[in-house]
């Protein structure tokens, strides 16, 4: 399978940012950020997920471990060259940021998360998704699929017709009609493994989610906002859905991402011109 990652590159690279996409998706749906975070001179890195790419089989035969080792590697591979890196993510993909924060604190200075998905609320997900919460079995959850949203998580139709247009222009369609259960079983099973970590993870945090999302209700913010121990910025955009990296408030996206990565970069340098000081004061304490 021909993997799509994309590695973009900035003149100075000290500063890397990691960008992961949703599930059934392709980094395709974050690029729009990660080129205008590449062109305010970020290193930005967009790994292809374990299992996507190529054919439904392929996604069906990874569990979430095998993602979590695609963004690992990612965040592996930025770390040997940058000294801060940034993590963050849209949906599923925002659950892999915050596991990467919490086993990797050494690591990962600061996560963004864009329309983070821990469980299935939004308008537009069916009832009988309740009964595949029930389920624990990759196999009897492929006997159920959840369909994806009308919208495919798009607000916009003029984005939606020009994706569509673009993707049947080279020969794919603008997504799937439905995801099958074992794939939205293994995203809860990496939910349930994460949502025991949150409570640790003391990074700075960004989080941008629509009130209308169509998918991943505004409750999963709520959550994270509530529960993880360190600063939350929660930005309600007003006028998305779920795929806010796209949609029609994706340049409010982009400004805040760059706005809170220039904050973080400067914090972090400001207490490392700090620590100095404060070691010669200790010494001076002592002496005296």
């Amino acid at each position: 399978m021909q993997s799509s990652d994309v590695s973009l590159k900035s003149k100075t690279g000290q500063v890397g940012v990691l960008l992961i996409h949703g599930l059934c998706g392709s980094p395709s749906e974050i690029r729009f950020v990660a080129n205008g975070l590449t062109r305010n001179g970020y290193t930005v890195h967009c790994p292809e997920l374990a299992g996507h790419g190529g054919t439904e089989a392929d996604l069906m035969a990874t569990s979430w471990h095998d993602w979590y080792e695609s963004a690992k590697q990612g965040l592996d591979k930025l770390a040997e060259t940058c000294e801060t890196v940034i993590v963050g993510g849209l949906s599923t993909g925002a659950v892999l940021s915050l596991m990467l924060a919490a086993r990797h604190p050494e690591k990962v200075s600061a996560i963004t998360l864009y329309s983070p998905t821990l469980w299935l609320s939004g308008r537009q997900i069916p009832w009988y998704v309740r009964i595949l919460r029930l389920i624990d079995s990759k196999r009897f959850a492929n006997l159920f699929r959840v369909p994806v949203p009308i919208h495919v998580g798009i607000k916009d139709k003029r984005i939606r017709d020009f994706i569509a247009s673009a993707m049947a222009a080279s020969g794919g369609q603008i997504g799937q009609s439905s995801t099958p259960g074992g794939p939205v079983l293994e995203r809860r099973r990496l939910s349930k493994a994460v949502m025991k970590d949150v409570g640790s993870i003391t990074q700075p945090v960004l989080i941008l989610h629509a009130r209308e999302d169509d998918y991943a209700g505004l409750d999963n913010a709520a959550y994270l906002q509530r529960e993880l121990a360190g600063p939350v910025d929660l930005v309600v955009l007003e006028d998305s859905y779920h795929m806010v990296t796209v949609d029609r408030q994706r340049h409010i996206v982009l400004d805040r991402t760059s706005d809170f990565i220039s904050r973080t970069v400067s914090a972090i340098a400001k207490s490392i011109g700090a620590e100095p000081q404060r070691a010669a004061l200790r010494l001076a304490a002592s002496a005296g």
